[in-house]
């Protein structure tokens, strides 16, 4: 399982692995916006949390010793995947950068 929080605060989703929600948090300021918007907010940070979440598993098999090309073979995620999708949701959110996110 993993977490994504919007960056206001206002939404967040706990999601299993292959990105479908356990847990979804919306603060009723987050009501207010059209329906379509808030649905594909939820949806964006849906898949951000199942990138999170392959990240973390990719690091749990390297830390167990599974070899480099099987891990590969799984089509997990890398960090700078992840990265790289959030620097492309801020940018089409209109959101600044942050300086702590690197591609």
């Amino acid at each position: 399982m993993a977490a994504a929080t919007s960056r206001t605060g206002g939404l967040s989703v706990v999601t299993t692995e292959q990105g479908l929600p356990t847990s979804v948090r919306i603060e009723p300021a987050e009501l207010h916006k059209d329906p379509a918007i808030l649905a594909g907010e939820v949806l964006r940070l849906c898949r951000q949390a199942a990138m999170r979440a392959g990240v973390a598993r990719r690091e749990e098999l390297r830390a167990a010793g599974v070899g480099a090309d099987i891990i590969d073979r799984m089509n997990l995620p890398r960090p700078d995947d992840l990265a790289r999708a959030e620097y492309e949701d801020d940018s089409s959110a209109g959101a600044p950068g942050s300086w702590m996110r690197s591609v």
